[in-house]
């Protein structure tokens, strides 16, 4: 069967660490895109810090997968899915994270927005990687006014992060809680994944999961790579990524995406 769509995570996966498109993935891209195949980013990241990317290569923008799933526009920025964390699990998880745990910088993202408490140096570094911009805000007034996350990231020390994920993961089970960095926790409505998110999509353009491509590397890439059959691993993943995953390509620094898709004929 045809393959009608590429869906691809980017930190660890499009981008290389230095968080530069390697050449190989950016003629990757430009080949993809020029077939008439689509292509869609699939990402933890706000869209505000998805499209600099394809900007920076000169490229419109491509349909995008967000907040992991949480939500989903085409690539004329159409909102397909929007999913919020619920109320009362939102101010629970809240009260929990911060009487738990000391040196974490807690962020809110809502739609196209991304709010902190303050701007310390994760969130600069944050900043400076994706080009987006955070802006200050209680998330107490924020909570008031109805204005609920699509996602809570919290930015620690790896064994903080890794106990974040334990703890507040058997806490709070109707909520979507999953490392996509060792510094990185995420979490989400339950219901989100980037599997839902990628349903969503290839329902909006009648494509099926056996037209698709898949590419990943974190843990969060999990459902994703378990829902499309043809699914890819880059060799800078962890093992149990590389097991979960039907195919193993290159690392992203030796343009991963690209080998794959010239082993198999696409570019």
């Amino acid at each position: 069967m045809a393959v009608k769509i590429i869906l691809s995570d980017i930190d660890g996966t499009f981008l290389k660490k230095d968080k530069s498109v390697p050449a190989l993935h950016e003629k990757a891209l430009k080949s993809i895109l020029a077939q008439g195949i689509k292509f869609a980013f699939v990402s933890a990241r706000m869209p505000e810090a998805i499209y600099p990317i394809t900007n920076g290569i000169n490229l419109p923008h491509t349909p995008v997968i967000s907040y992991s799933g949480a939500l989903v526009l085409t690539d004329d920025e159409k909102i397909l899915y929007d999913k919020k964390m619920p109320l009362d699990d939102t101010k629970k998880i809240l009260k929990a994270i911060e009487n738990g745990w000391q040196d974490i910088s807690i962020n809110y993202y809502t739609g196209r927005k991304w709010y902190v408490r303050k701007i310390d140096k994760r969130v600069q570094r944050e900043i400076d990687i994706t080009q987006a911009q955070a802006e200050i805000a209680n998330f107490e007034d924020l909570i008031a006014e109805k204005i609920l996350p699509n996602k809570i990231l919290i930015m620690c020390e790896p064994p903080t992060c890794e106990e974040m994920e334990s703890k507040l993961g058997a806490q709070f089970s109707n909520l979507n809680v999953v490392r996509s960095a060792p510094h990185l926790l995420e979490i989400m409505d339950k219901s989100v994944s980037k599997a839902t998110g990628i349903e969503v999509l290839l329902k909006h353009y009648g494509f099926t999961i056996d037209e698709a491509i898949a590419f990943g590397d974190n843990y969060n890439d999990i459902e994703m790579l378990e829902y499309i059959p043809q699914s890819v691993a880059m060799g800078n993943a962890p093992q149990k990524i590389l097991e979960v995953a039907s195919n193993i390509t290159d690392t992203s620094e030796d343009g991963g995406i690209y080998t794959y898709l010239k082993k198999i004929g696409i570019v």
